[in-house]
């Protein structure tokens, strides 16, 4: 009775715009727009941003030491003052005396020459390039998690896709065997190879689709939103290419150079050396302007009713003398630190070199090895073209066109495994080498099939 009460028009746009919808293409996430994802959802990098904030604190912080500095106080009190005196008669008299008593002071201190907090302000900027670089490898890092477990996810794809072929062959080879044994042409020993494989076959299914599930939670996990279809590469515009310049050493240098995660270990070790100087700073003497308005009343017992304003302007100069060890403790403790900073920069420093090689062999050799899994993906195929005209004379069995089948799927997987590795390692190194974040992502999306 509803339906009867809408009016045709309605029902007609209804079902046009279902049958319109059902007929677009459905958007795959691409990598930009994971990573995009990514920058806005993960704790990682909303901790880095937020360590960036609270390190910038620092230096109006440190400045505003050596700014002056303005003091108010006031005092109000009720005084009871009960005191006894001697007369010229030598007797005592006692007396009490009740009053109010106040005292406001407003005080103005420029500090002049104080050695630890020059060296503080210095040491502040340090602390910020330290967050700003740990902000920058945050965000380096996130761009190689992101694209690594996209990657995954396009493997385990192309691995479910390849297994789901290679079911779909063997049934449709079973069912041949099955009718060859029927025909007289064929053995049971076929059939029940054949079936085996296929047993095998749908156990390697289910496992590819956990495989592909799990690495799509990983992806999820990092994007904080669900993904349902992603984009695969396009071999046909992907290119192969050598790192450039094909030279290992001159990425080592780039990489020391402008790597974020070596420019925050060299933060660090400016700002070690700033708090030596800091610490001994604690030997030097300090100076100070000082100009200070003073009101108080009835401060002196002796003349309750008395009222005081002071004002003065002058200078203020404190000496160290000893302070039981602390300040020769703190510089001992400084130098150690530096001794740190500079150890960990230079472990930095062999550890990226290592990186940087393995990531580079992974581009270079990546593409030979592609290459060759292509070749053997060409020849794969013709040798399945061939094993099948062998066995329809007669030559060969169903058996070698199976195996010659399961080579061939096999090749395909390690050419779709290499190709993201490839990938992966142009991200990774660049990303070492303090390349920009998005131009490096965004190279690797314009290969990709929407």
């Amino acid at each position: 009775m509803f339906l009867k009460t809408i009016p045709q028009w309605v029902c007609a746009s209804v079902v046009g715009g279902a049958l319109i919808a059902s007929s677009l293409p459905v958007w795959s996430l691409g990598l930009s727009e994971a990573y995009k994802a990514a920058q806005e959802q993960d704790p990682r990098i909303r901790a880095a941003r937020a360590g960036r904030d609270a390190a910038l604190e620092r230096i109006p912080q440190a400045r505003s030491q050596l700014l002056p500095s303005i003091t108010a106080s006031a005092a109000r009190y009720k005084n009871d003052l009960d005191q006894v005196q001697k007369n010229l008669l030598g007797n005592e008299v006692p007396s009490s005396d009740r009053y109010i008593s106040y005292n406001q002071t407003l005080q103005i201190r420029q500090p002049l020459y104080r050695k630890p907090l020059w060296e503080g302000l210095r040491q502040a900027g340090f602390i910020v390039e330290d967050a700003q670089a740990t902000l920058e490898r945050e965000e380096q890092e996130l761009a190689t998690r992101v694209t690594g477990a996209y990657m995954e996810a396009l493997l385990a794809q192309e691995a479910l896709t390849l297994a789901e072929k290679k079911q779909s062959v063997t049934t449709t080879q079973l069912d041949a065997a099955k009718k060859s044994l029927i025909a007289g042409n064929g053995t049971r020993t076929d059939v029940d190879e054949v079936q085996a494989r296929l047993d095998m076959d749908n156990a390697n299914v289910v496992s590819t689709r956990q495989q592909l599930a799990q690495s799509k939670q990983q992806l999820e996990i990092i994007i904080a939103q669900p993904v349902t279809s992603l984009a695969s590469v396009d071999t046909v515009r992907l290119p192969l290419l050598a790192p450039e310049p094909a030279s290992v050493e001159y990425w080592v240098t780039q990489a020391q150079a402008y790597s974020p995660e070596v420019r925050a270990f060299q933060a660090r070790v400016e700002s070690a050396q700033a708090e030596i100087e800091k610490a001994k700073g604690g030997h030097f003497p300090t100076l100070d302007a000082v100009a200070q308005l003073t009101r108080s009343a009835s401060e002196n017992v002796t003349s309750p009713g008395s009222r005081y304003t002071n004002r003065t302007l002058g200078l203020q100069l404190n000496v160290p003398l000893f302070s039981g060890g602390y300040t020769q403790s703190t510089v001992r403790q400084a130098v150690a630190e530096l001794v740190r900073a500079q150890e960990n920069l230079e472990a930095a420093r062999r550890d990226l070199a290592v990186r940087v090689h393995g990531e580079y062999r992974g581009v270079s050799e990546g593409i030979l090895k592609i290459r060759a899994l292509e070749q053997a993906e060409r020849s794969g195929e013709q040798l399945v073209k061939s094993s099948r005209r062998s066995q329809e004379v007669g030559s060969r069995s169903l058996l070698d066109v199976l195996n010659a089948e399961q080579q061939l799927q096999t090749t395909r997987r390690d050419l779709a495994e290499a190709r993201y590795r490839y990938l992966l390692a142009r991200v990774r190194l660049k990303a070492l080498a303090g390349a920009e974040v998005e131009q490096n992502i965004q190279e690797i999306d314009r290969w990709l099939m929407q």
